[in-house]
């Protein structure tokens, strides 16, 4: 938790569990705490939701389907989509292999947490890194924020580069002593509204390299070329054939 050390946070105990509060109450406690350590100079990067969906893009929507098809996650998964959606995830910064957050709960001040996902398996890097490189389109699409269709399964697949709950740990100071609090759960969810800004974090996230993918689809495509290149059609005629068709 160093990230947040100058953060001027309290550890709260589970013997000294806040009031219920209703959710305007937890949303202008969060507008004020950011306030106030912007006024002492600490920015924070608070999840703001301007409509009733968390993402809309394929990015977003794809991570927030990902979490909700795993039963591990179904029971506090609701709580922590409201949390979000209500702005009490006041600062966020996706690293990789690394989310920390600040979440306003019921208490004085905002919990600590960090998440770690384990480094992807460098057989699914390969796998992704050729299948992008055979279509530069695909590369192309990808830096746009925009997702190739037929790369789809590749991605979603149950195996794929979403993340499973087994590559997903996480940490909070709340007092909740369940397997994952509403808390990592609203963090989880605004991670998926940050992709739909943009969807590069993804790979950040998932420690890929896009620079190298990118790089990859363009020696392909010229490699693809110059072969090409060098391959005489049938439509292409040596010297000697256009003197004999035409006579010449």
């Amino acid at each position: 938790m160093a990230y947040y050390d100058d953060y001027d946070y309290d550890y709260y105990s589970s013997f000294n569990k806040p009031k219920y509060q209703s959710v305007a109450e937890r949303k202008n406690k969060a507008e004020e705490y950011v306030k106030k350590m912007a006024d002492k100079g600490i920015i924070f990067n608070p999840v703001v939701i301007s409509g009733n969906k968390i993402a809309e893009k394929w990015w977003g929507l794809m991570w927030c389907k990902n979490l909700e098809r795993y039963s591990d996650y179904a029971n506090r998964l609701p709580r922590g989509k409201s949390y979000c959606k209500n702005g009490n995830v006041i600062d966020l910064k996706i690293e990789e292999g690394k989310i920390q957050a600040l979440v306003m709960g019921t208490a004085k001040k905002p919990y600590v947490l960090e998440i770690d996902i384990d480094p992807i398996d460098q057989v699914k890097a390969v796998d992704i890194s050729w299948q992008c490189s055979k279509k530069i389109h695909n590369v192309e699409s990808l830096v746009k924020g925009e997702f190739p269709e037929d790369m789809e399964e590749l991605f979603f697949q149950e195996d794929g580069l979403f993340p499973s709950p087994k590559e997903i740990h996480f940490f909070c100071m709340c007092p909740d002593n369940a397997k994952m609090c509403k808390h990592v759960a609203s963090v989880l969810y605004a991670v998926g509204a940050k992709l739909d800004d943009d969807p590069l974090l993804f790979f950040k996230l998932r420690g890929i390299d896009i620079n190298s993918l990118v790089q990859k689809a363009i020696d392909s495509r010229l490699e693809n070329l110059l072969a090409n290149a060098e391959n005489i059609t049938p439509r292409v005629y040596e010297d000697a054939d256009i003197k004999e068709l035409f006579q010449l």
